[in-house]
């Protein structure tokens, strides 16, 4: 980079101009470079909720999940007392939907209601799964922003792999990209 601004043998004005887009293109690198350093190496915050019935598996999922380094926002529940789904479904959806947190995840009893709850919000794709071929396919073909999980319904173990899954698997675009794109009211 900086032999292409090699000012030998130009003028005093000529150099001085060369020199200073030679700066400025040495700036415009180095911040391209950040940029692409960044978006390779930064693990989003992941964004959790849960209810009562889905609080054990949330706290084993934030556990796996920093114990990988990734950085989690809880939205709660916070016990296994009984409280109601949405209270924690819509602050979880509003922050994915702002790119605060990317994605989100939440269980609960059945994974319906909380997963309908978070499907009322416009910029978010929420996919109730409970193998780990679905939650591949909710990446794949649905480009899904949040991951439902039914707390009662499957085994700990599996809730693992079923993250593993969602966060490993990337949209596929092509075809799907323009039904997804038909999603919004």
């Amino acid at each position: 980079m900086l032999s292409y601004c090699c000012v030998d043998n130009m003028h005093d004005s000529d150099a001085k101009y060369q020199t200073k887009h030679c700066i400025f293109r040495s700036i415009l690198c180095i911040f391209a470079l950040h940029i692409i350093l960044y978006t390779m190496t930064d693990k989003k915050t992941i964004g959790l909720a849960c209810d009562h019935a889905g609080y054990e598996m949330k706290e084993r999922v934030k556990a796996m999940l920093q114990s990988r380094g990734y950085e989690c926002k809880d939205f709660g529940c916070y016990s296994t007392e009984s409280v109601d789904y949405p209270d924690f479904a819509h602050p979880l959806a509003l922050a994915v939907e702002s790119g605060e947190c990317y994605p989100g995840i939440a269980i609960c009893g059945s994974g319906n209601g909380i997963n309908m709850t978070l499907n009322k919000h416009q910029g978010i794709r929420s996919a109730l799964c409970w193998t780990e071929e679905l939650a591949e396919l909710a990446r794949l073909h649905n480009d899904a922003n949040v991951l439902v999980m039914p707390g009662r319904f499957i085994p700990l173990e599996l809730s693992d792999k079923i993250v593993d899954i969602f966060l490993a698997t990337a949209f596929e675009g092509g075809r799907h990209n323009r039904r997804v794109e038909k999603i919004p009211m």
